[in-house]
């Protein structure tokens, strides 16, 4: 019975996530009301991107329709449509929110691996999490991201994702099963960043400025939506420091802790208030979930010692170093 619920709850939790992405590409309307091929052309991108953006939103449909099947296969009553609301005002932002989103989708299915004892279901989890790795990487490189800025992907647990993902839910049907998580206090980067591909960023076309941080009820997401270029902005990068705020004055001896590919990396941080800053560590590359955590989390993230949720941060890589000795025989 343990396991049915462990299962079941798994299942319904990857339906919910999936489910962002796929009323994310109907908010955009594509092909109808909101935004037009000609809307993606006079953005800049090419008929061929807007064409695999209909492949994207296909695939996430298709992975909704699966994780449906599979719990009403367990004899559970599948999740009904929520209400999202989702910050994006035209195409840029709303590449900009898919890209981001696309990649805590792959974070949440690799994070909820270690949940899943069914050989059957972990392949199906696997097969899955593949495809969203495909549209992370090419919603980042529409943004002008390093596409594989980091040499392995980035898992998210359970927790920090549905805090992550609670802030587009408006409302879910009463008949919907509560899922078993609860969100952390919200935690954001403050300020302006920006992101842009090395080793070209040094040209200001190449510089693309994200906003100031959103009011306390969009938690750890970053303001991407109404993106600028501008030459006035370094974006971050391992040894920089970074400015986090919280919702409530930070507890003094807190660290920052940040989560990138296999890497999970405490500093020590420098809390004024509700603000709490560090340098950005050389493990950090790509998107990379930070926490606040009461104490030095030596590699491994325990929930117990989360204080304040993740905010994603968007960490540029540095240029890649090749030994190709390695390859020699």
């Amino acid at each position: 019975m343990l396991y049915n619920s462990i299962v079941t709850a798994s299942v319904a939790f990857a339906s919910v996530v999936s489910a962002l992405p796929t009323e994310l590409s109907k908010r955009a309307n594509i092909d109808t009301t909101n935004f037009s091929q000609e809307d993606f052309q006079k953005a800049g991108y090419s008929a061929d991107y807007y064409n695999d953006l209909k492949y994207i939103a296909h695939d996430e449909e298709q992975h909704v329709l699966l994780l449906e099947g599979a719990l009403t296969a367990a004899g559970v009553t599948p999740v009904q449509a929520c209400t999202y609301s989702f910050p994006c005002y035209d195409v840029r932002s709303f590449i900009t929110l898919s890209s981001v989103l696309e990649g805590v989708g792959t974070s949440a299915y690799l994070g909820g691996a270690p949940l899943i004892t069914s050989k059957q279901y972990l392949t199906v989890a696997a097969s899955i999490l593949v495809t969203e790795a495909l549209h992370t990487s090419l919603q980042r490189l529409a943004i002008n991201e390093v596409p594989m800025a980091n040499p392995y992907g980035t898992s998210l647990d359970p927790m920090s994702v549905y805090t992550l993902a609670a802030m587009f839910i408006v409302s879910c049907p009463a008949s919907n099963a509560a899922l078993p998580f609860t969100s952390y206090p919200s935690l954001q980067v403050d300020g302006w960043t920006c992101t842009c591909e090395e080793p070209q960023c040094g040209s200001p076309s190449d510089v693309v400025k994200r906003g100031d941080g959103w009011a306390s009820k969009h938690h750890g997401w970053p303001e991407t939506w109404r993106p600028q270029q501008s030459n006035s902005c370094t974006p971050p990068s391992p040894g920089k420091s970074v400015t986090f705020t919280a919702n409530s004055t930070i507890p003094a001896g807190s660290y920052v802790t940040f989560v990138s590919g296999l890497s999970v990396v405490s500093i020590q941080g420098n809390i004024n208030g509700a603000d709490i800053t560090a340098a950005v560590p050389s493990q950090a590359m790509g998107q990379t979930y930070v926490f606040v955590n009461s104490q030095d989390e030596k590699g491994t993230l325990t929930a117990a010692d989360i204080q304040y949720e993740p905010a994603v941060l968007e960490v540029n890589p540095p240029p890649p170093s090749i030994d190709y000795s390695i390859f020699k025989e």
